[in-house]
């Protein structure tokens, strides 16, 4: 009876999660483990970064430049210090360099996504709930800007942006200038994701029965279709997450992104090519892989999700 009360017993809500689909499908698949854990592991290095990093890369009163040029676990000739990736031309250690800078990579990748989902998911579902002029307006607006490449789309928001700051506040405000300028090139695969499907759902009977007991068009958009159509879109929001980081490397590399008070992974990059014809390959090598492991293991891990959620795959 004891052993038959205790089967009886329901599952606690982690253990029903565990032994759902989702998850048999996640355990089943060694590339979205591995992926996964990677992602873990790198955010959690960046958001840490003051508890493991050896220094405040960043802080002038840390820095030695009779450090600089050290190779990776090499004392230098100097001060017999040794750093596990070596240390830049201003004596910084470029293990503690990429912790602080993927911190700023991914908290503009992620800001960026956010703002860029808020907009496309709002301009979305009005364009296909409201329809007509509206409808017109947005989808000719994200036709127009879908002719351009998103990189380009991006340098132009963010020199505009930045012509418009005042000159005090420029280094300042540059992260969120960025954020900004990544966000607006990236909503148009939001809002016509979020249109297709409100098309859909707007007709379904569980809307006209809202509209029935009078409820306002917003309420519906809110309440009743938005949660029907944010499956596509957490896919879109991951793969998204990759090409934010992405474009903002490029863009820091090209001198029109992060400042050099606030370096990012791409800053970094850009630091280290100077460097690597005179035989400092380390100063680009590391941030450059680190930056490709990143990327590729969360657009990894949004192609994997992008699977699990399609209900033909399934």
């Amino acid at each position: 009876m004891a052993d038959a009360t205790q089967t009886d017993q329901p599952k606690s809500r982690l253990r029903q999660a565990w032994d759902s689909d989702f998850f048999y499908m996640f355990r089943r698949s060694p590339v979205a483990v591995v992926s996964a854990l990677i992602v873990i592991l790198l955010v959690a290095s960046a958001v840490f970064a003051p508890l493991i990093a050896t220094t405040n890369p960043f802080d002038p009163a840390s820095l030695n430049l009779m450090n600089g040029f050290t190779p990776p676990m090499t004392p230098n000739a100097f001060t017999g210090e040794s750093f596990l990736l070596g240390t830049d031309d201003q004596g910084r250690d470029v293990f503690s360099t990429i912790l602080y800078g993927m911190r700023i990579s991914l908290f503009v990748g992620v800001a960026a996504v956010l703002f860029a989902m808020i907009l496309g998911i709002t301009l979305g579902l009005i364009s296909g709930y409201v329809g007509g002029w509206t409808e017109t307006i947005i989808m000719r607006t994200a036709d127009v800007q879908l002719t351009f490449p998103s990189i380009l789309v991006a340098m132009l928001i963010f020199g505009i942006a930045k012509g418009v700051t005042p000159v005090e506040y420029r280094d300042q405000m540059a992260i969120w200038v960025l954020i900004l300028a990544i966000g607006l090139s990236d909503w148009v695969q939001f809002a016509r994701v979020v249109r297709g499907a409100t098309l859909v759902e707007k007709n379904k009977e569980y809307v006209q029965a809202a509209r029935l007991i009078g409820r306002g068009s917003g309420a519906i958009m809110l309440r009743h279709i938005l949660p029907n159509v944010l499956s596509p879109v957490l896919v879109i929001a991951t793969i998204s997450l990759a090409l934010a980081i992405i474009a903002e490397a490029t863009l820091s590399f090209l001198g029109v992104g992060a400042p050099p008070t606030q370096p990012s992974l791409g800053t970094l990059i850009r630091i280290g090519q100077g460097f690597l014809f005179s035989g400092e390959w380390w100063i680009l090598l590391f941030p450059a892989v680190t930056l490709l492991v990143l990327a590729l293991s969360v657009n990894l891990l949004g192609d994997w999700l992008r699977d699990a959620l399609n209900p033909r795959l399934r």
